[in-house]
């Protein structure tokens, strides 16, 4: 069961103001070649709502990433899923990157999830020998494993790599003593 999405940009339900992401729609649904363009309707801006998802000013980036996506998206066939860049593209435009560094860490994320929810789709095809089973689980574990690092990576160039620490209800006792603020100990010499 297919359904159809509808391709008129209108605020996400639950978050006033934001748009759908932007989508491609391919000339053909069984397409071996990457043929995009925008989806009815949405032609206008199209380029604009893709240079934005993508954190760009730089056509050929957003040509370079809509490439990777979609070898990223083939079906098990050869052919390009749609539905795999749409979803593809969802979340990269989710991770809002503010430029093609962070771009290009979301495409990989995005590209790792696909993969990996394709590798887990085989473990279920009744087909498989136990060996088999265990290399797709391995390879699947190692996807997630490997998108995990992608979002921690991504959290990390945005926040400078330093932790923050709030601490919600502290109890000291009477004649206890207790410090706010950054502790560091002085420098040991030996």
């Amino acid at each position: 069961m297919t359904l159809k999405p509808n391709n008129m940009p209108s605020p996400a339900a639950n978050q006033p103001g934001r748009l759908p992401p932007v989508r491609v729609k391919l000339l053909r649904p069984d397409a071996f070649a990457a043929q995009t363009h925008p989806p009815d309707g949405e032609s206008k801006n199209w380029w604009q709502r893709l240079n934005q998802a993508l954190g760009t000013t730089s056509i050929d980036f957003v040509n370079a990433s809509l490439l990777q996506i979609h070898a990223a998206a083939r079906s098990p066939f050869g052919t390009i899923s749609e539905t795999h860049i749409n979803a593809a593209l969802a979340m990269i435009e989710a991770a809002a990157p503010k430029d093609e560094i962070e771009a290009a860490l979301a495409v990989q994320m995005a590209c790792t999830h696909t993969a990996a929810m394709a590798i887990l789709a085989k473990l279920d095809s009744g087909f498989g020998t136990e060996r088999r089973i265990s290399a797709f689980g391995s390879a699947a574990a190692r996807l997630m494993r490997a998108f995990a690092t992608q979002v921690e990576v991504l959290r990390r160039l945005r926040n400078g790599g330093q932790q923050f620490v709030r601490v919600e209800h502290v109890h000291v006792n009477d004649g206890g003593r207790a410090v706010i603020g950054n502790v560091k100990k002085p420098d040991a010499q030996y």
